[in-house]
C-alpha cells in the first residue's frame, strides 16, 4: 500500500495535491490496467461505507432499496429515443457469450431506467400500488471518452446510488423532485460539504426529463463538481414502457415518474473541500478511525500507561465510537504523520506525567490542543469533537462564500471563474447562454438557484438585457 513518507504537494496545485493524496491516504489505487476503473484501498472503502451509511439512513425513511440487473437487452435500451441519444456514445455492448454471439446484445447499463421501467409496467397496476419508491446502489458503465479522473470521470461508476419512484399525477412527482433536494441537502449537510442547486438548462437537462434539478460543489480550484441530480420524468418514461395504472373511476392512467442520482463524486467533493497540506481532514461521523490513542511510552511508567491506553480504548468503544491504539514501535512524530493523513478527527496521547496528572492529552485534526480531565474523558472527547465539526464546517462555507462572486457586467466573468463561480442575470434563452459559453470559455449550469450563500436579486440579462433571473455560471469537471 501507499509509503508513510514525503509530504503532499500544496493544496495550491489541486491536480497534483489530488492524485497524491488518493494513494498516500490510501483511498483508491490508479493502477488497474483498464483505463478510467480503479481499486478501492481499504480505507478508502470504509470512508465510502459510512457515506453511504448516511445516505442509506436517509432514504430509508421512505424508500425500499431493491437491486436489478446489470444487463439490459437492447431492444428494452433502444425504446426511449431521446433518452437514448443522450447515452448512446457511452454503452458498453456485450455482444458474446463465451465463444457464441448473442441473439440480442446487452448493455451495461450506463444508468437504469430502461432496466426498471420494464418491471414497473409489470407492477404497476391500481393507484393503491402508487407511490413506488425504490433505490439501488450500484455499478454502472460509461464509455468516458474525456480525461478520466478517480471519483470524479470514471468508466465505472462503482457506487452510484439511483433512486426511481412512481407517482399517480405530475404535481405529486414535483412534491417528490422536492424531497429528494432536501434529502441531498440533509446528506450533505452531515459531510459538512456546502453544495448548491439549480436548474438545469433544458438543453442540459437529463434526456428525456421534464426538468433537472443539480446540486454542485465548488472544487478548491474553482471548478464544479456536479454532486447529485433529481429528474421530474413527466410520463414520459410511462408511455414508452406502458406504466399505467387504474383510477378510483375505473380508467387507465399514465404513471409520472422521477429519478435521482448520487455517484462517489460526493467523496471526491469530500476529500477535496476538507483535505489539506497534511492530508485528509473527515468529519468524524465518516471518519473509519474517529479516535486514535498513541501511549506515549518511556522506561517510566511504560506498563501503567499501556493498561491505561487500553483503558482508555474500552471506554471509548462502550461509548460507541470508532477507535484504535497505534502501539508501533515508531517515533510519536511518525504515528501523527500517519493518522494526519488518513484525516483521524482527533488523536488522544496518554504518557506518564498525564498519568501523574490524571489527564489525556487530546489534538483535533487541525491541531488544536487540551488537555482532558481522565474522569471526564468521554464527555470531554464528545464535546471536543462537536467542535471539531462545527468547525469544519464553518471553514468550508467560509471558503465557499469566497469562490461566489454576483457580477454584474459581462467582462467580469472571467475573473469570478478563476477561483470560483459567477452569478449572473440570463433571461433564460440558449443564444445568451451560448454567447457567454463561447465568449468566457464557461458553463450557465442553471438558473432557479437554491443556496443559503447566494444574494437574491432581480435585474437584466448580462446579454440581451431582456427581464432575467440570476443563473449559476461557472467550469465544470
Amino acid at each position: 500500500m501507499s509509503e508513510d513518507s514525503g509530504s503532499l504537494p500544496s493544496k495550491n496545485n489541486f491536480s497534483e495535491w489530488y492524485n497524491e493524496i488518493l494513494w498516500r491516504a490510501e483511498i483508491m489505487d490508479v493502477r488497474y490496467p483498464v483505463k478510467g476503473l480503479y481499486v478501492w484501498f481499504p480505507h478508502g472503502f470504509a470512508i465510502r461505507k459510512a457515506t453511504y451509511g448516511i445516505l442509506r439512513e436517509l432514504l430509508d425513511r421512505d424508500h425500499e432499496e431493491t437491486l436489478f440487473p446489470l444487463l439490459i437487452p437492447e431492444y428494452e435500451f433502444m425504446k426511449e429515443a431521446e433518452h437514448i441519444k443522450g447515452f448512446e456514445e457511452e454503452v458498453y455492448w456485450v455482444t458474446n457469450g463465451g465463444l457464441s454471439k448473442l441473439d440480442v446484445p446487452l448493455a451495461l447499463r450506463p444508468t437504469s431506467e430502461t432496466a426498471i421501467y420494464p418491471m414497473y409496467a409489470l407492477w404497476v397496476r391500481s393507484h393503491a400500488d402508487l407511490p413506488i419508491k425504490l433505490y439501488q446502489i450500484v455499478n454502472t458503465f460509461r464509455y468516458e471518452t474525456k480525461h478520466t479522473r478517480p471519483l470524479i470521470r470514471l468508466r465505472e461508476i462503482t457506487s452510484f446510488k439511483e433512486a426511481h419512484t412512481v407517482h399517480a399525477t405530475w404535481e405529486e412527482a414535483k412534491e417528490q423532485v422536492e424531497d429528494a433536494i432536501a434529502l441531498y441537502k440533509e446528506f450533505y449537510e452531515r459531510l459538512c460539504v456546502p453544495v448548491i442547486m439549480s436548474k438545469r438548462p433544458d438543453w442540459d437537462k437529463f434526456p428525456g426529463a421534464d426538468y433537472t434539478i443539480a446540486a454542485d460543489a465548488v472544487m478548491p480550484d474553482g471548478r464544479t463538481l456536479q454532486v447529485g441530480t433529481a429528474h421530474h420524468l413527466g410520463d414520459n418514461f410511462a408511455k414508452t414502457f406502458e406504466i399505467c395504472y387504474e383510477d378510483e373511476n375505473g380508467e387507465q392512467q399514465y404513471a409520472f415518474q422521477t429519478c435521482y442520482g448520487i455517484s462517489e463524486r460526493c467523496i471526491a467533493a469530500l476529500i477535496s473541500i476538507h483535505g489539506d497540506d497534511k492530508g485528509l481532514v473527515l468529519p468524524p461521523e465518516i471518519a473509519p478511525v474517529q479516535v486514535v490513542i498513541v501511549p506515549i511510552i518511556m522506561k517510566k511508567m511504560a506498563e501503567e500507561v499501556t493498561q491505561a491506553a487500553k483503558d482508555i480504548e474500552a471506554e471509548m468503544k462502550a461509548a460507541g465510537l470508532r477507535v484504535k491504539i497505534d502501539d508501533r514501535p515508531l517515533r510519536p512524530g511518525a504515528k501523527y504523520y500517519h493518522w494526519e493523513m488518513r484525516g483521524t478527527p482527533l488523536r488522544l496521547e496518554i504518557g506518564p506525567r498525564d498519568l501523574e496528572n490524571g489527564v489525556v492529552m487530546a489534538a483535533d485534526r487541525f491541531g488544536e490542543k487540551t488537555s482532558i480531565p481522565r474522569e471526564n474523558l468521554k464527555e470531554g472527547v464528545r464535546a471536543f469533537m462537536d467542535q471539531f465539526k462545527e468547525q469544519l464546517k464553518s471553514r468550508a462555507v467560509e471558503r465557499i462564500r469566497s469562490q461566489i462572486k454576483i457580477v454584474e457586467e459581462p467582462d467580469e466573468i472571467k475573473e469570478a471563474v478563476e477561483s470560483g463561480i459567477a452569478i449572473v442575470q440570463w433571461c433564460g434563452c440558449e443564444e445568451c447562454a451560448k454567447e457567454i459559453e463561447k465568449r468566457y470559455d464557461v458553463s450557465v449550469l442553471g438558473d432557479e438557484i437554491r443556496s443559503e450563500f447566494i444574494r437574491k436579486s432581480e435585474g437584466k440579462c448580462i446579454i440581451c438585457g431582456k427581464p432575467s433571473k440570476q443563473a449559476v455560471v461557472g467550469r465544470s469537471y
